[in-house]
């Protein structure tokens, strides 16, 4: 399946051991607090229980997971909005940006800029989004064709060897059930979260056109109201650190 962008593995690892470890427990903390919108209890939501998982991963402490859920009975705390922006990067990719934000006002000139500032421009509402689905992906710590008919069996639509481990397609719904799934096969799995799948990958072969998509996904993705980004871009050019 096309579509799961290099860049969007190597920079959620690198989210996880960011040394601006505030923001990133910001945007889980806000992750948690709209999953948990479906029902507090995880064992009963299993949105609210994978965004529970993603935060320890990220070494989350509990108070905080515990805090981010307790937002939904609060009737002081700012209601979060969910808003789905779309745009272009440097070589016309299309770029998906996944917001959780208490001031739309605030976050949408901040998304703006780190566009245009970028090389990029924001688009109207639904131009890139058609070139996207949206669904359950998994990263699964292991390779090799038993592994990958054991994810199979357990509800994938598809799954692909990639950066040393295996990335996993499923259905929306079928997200939670396939990961269970797979954990109870004994395999390990890394994350698993909804995106923004690319339909059809758009080559980035050129140099100075990846460094600049990269600048624009990482200003992006520094930003605190930003949950998730999402590319078409699949970048093949060799990019200097």
């Amino acid at each position: 399946m096309s579509g799961h962008s290099k860049w969007a593995t190597t920079h959620r690892q690198k989210a996880i051991v960011d040394a601006k470890r505030g923001a990133v427990f910001t945007k889980l903390g806000n992750m948690i607090a709209i999953a948990a919108r479906g029902g507090v209890d995880p064992a009963m939501n299993p949105g609210l229980a994978l965004a529970i998982e993603k935060a320890k991963s990220a070494n989350m402490p509990l108070a905080n997971i515990q805090r981010a859920i307790d937002r939904v009975a609060d009737k002081n705390a700012a209601a979060l909005e969910e808003i789905v922006y779309e745009g272009y990067g440097p070589g016309g990719v299309g770029i998906i940006v996944e917001v959780a934000t208490d001031n739309k006002n605030r976050t949408y000139p901040e998304v703006r800029t780190a566009l245009t500032k970028n090389g990029g421009t924001m688009a109207d509402a639904g131009s890139v989004l058609f070139q996207f689905t949206r669904k359950g992906v998994i990263r699964v710590a292991a390779t090799g064709e038993d592994a990958l008919l054991t994810i199979l069996d357990a509800g994938a639509e598809d799954a692909v060897e990639e950066n040393g481990g295996l990335t996993v397609y499923t259905e929306m719904k079928d997200l939670a059930k396939v990961r269970t799934a797979i954990v109870e096969a004994g395999l390990t799995v890394e994350d698993a979260e909804l995106q923004y799948v690319a339909n059809n990958d758009v080559p980035v072969d050129d140099k100075e056109t990846a460094r600049k998509l990269l600048k624009v996904l990482d200003a992006l993705e520094d930003l605190d109201d930003v949950v998730n980004v999402h590319t078409n871009g699949d970048i093949t050019a060799e990019v200097d650190d």
